[in-house]
């Protein structure tokens, strides 16, 4: 099968240094507006992902994103955002990086090579057959991913990945693979650019659907956010008084009692 690593193809722009600041946003601009017409082409493989994804979350399994540099980053920011917005445990939708939390801020050198890291670091999850991992590599070559899959398949876990050239070795690893095919970057081979947009657009697909196809949502709204600082509190007292046609004194006084919009929602009245 051929694999031909577009992600670090020539960029379709040159003498960048002689682009005045308006060309150089122009151009990038213009770049940014492929990306959600290449993620709507991946749709079909998304939604076989999530489904395994949400099956296995009803069952009592958990998600992990696992992946180095920028895609390893957006797999944590995803994960991290799950509990504030729908109020499940931390330990529902794990983000794992290559060099581990320092790598977060500071890139780790070789850490993306290990042909042995990525499932040990799952391991220390004590990761089962119940679980989903999903690999995120744009240029879908990143060892320590497709080693972390590799063992997984192995241990019957289900195996998915994010990666934006067709046909890679991560693809052909995972048994639910997306691949966003965005073509050359901006900037040559800065895949942190087209690729990682891509990349949080189906982040953003897989936690929002699975959290809504497993009750986390109401209407529209984040019935189950943490209510963390002033304004999540401020929005739960506009929801509570939307869905029950209250006042805002009552509406508070309910969000005081139950801490939760849905919990003060389902006992107005009891």
């Amino acid at each position: 099968m051929n694999f031909e690593k577009t992600t670090e193809k020539e960029s379709h722009y040159n003498h960048l240094e002689k682009m005045t600041i308006n060309e150089i946003i122009t151009n990038i601009n213009t770049e940014d507006k492929t990306v959600p017409l290449a993620v709507e082409r991946a749709l079909p493989q998304i939604e076989a992902l999530i489904e395994i994804v949400v099956k296995k979350l009803k069952d009592g399994g958990r998600l992990f994103y696992i992946g180095a540099g920028t895609s390893g980053r957006l797999g944590i920011l995803d994960a991290s955002e799950c509990p504030p917005t729908f109020g499940v445990s931390q330990d529902l939708v794990i983000g794992i990086i290559a060099g581990g939390d320092t790598a977060i801020r500071k890139a780790v050198e070789n850490a993306e090579d290990s042909h042995m890291q990525g499932w040990q670091d799952l391991e220390a999850y004590h990761i089962s057959s119940k679980d989903v991992v999903v690999g995120i590599a744009a240029s879908g070559t990143t060892p320590y991913v497709i080693s972390a899959l590799e063992k997984c398949n192995t241990e019957n876990i289900v195996t998915g990945c994010i990666t934006c050239n067709k046909n890679s070795p991560l693809s052909l690893k995972s048994k639910f693979p997306i691949e966003v095919i965005v073509g050359p970057e901006f900037l040559t081979g800065s895949s942190r650019m087209k690729a990682g947009t891509a990349q949080k657009l189906v982040l953003n697909m897989i936690t929002t659907t699975t959290m809504i196809q497993l009750g986390l949502v109401k209407g529209n709204k984040m019935v189950d956010m943490q209510l963390s600082n002033n304004k999540l509190v401020d929005r739960g007292v506009k929801m509570i008084m939307n869905e029950l046609n209250i006042s805002e004194e009552e509406a508070q006084n309910l969000l005081q009692k139950y801490k939760s919009v849905r919990h003060s929602i389902e006992q107005y009245g009891k």
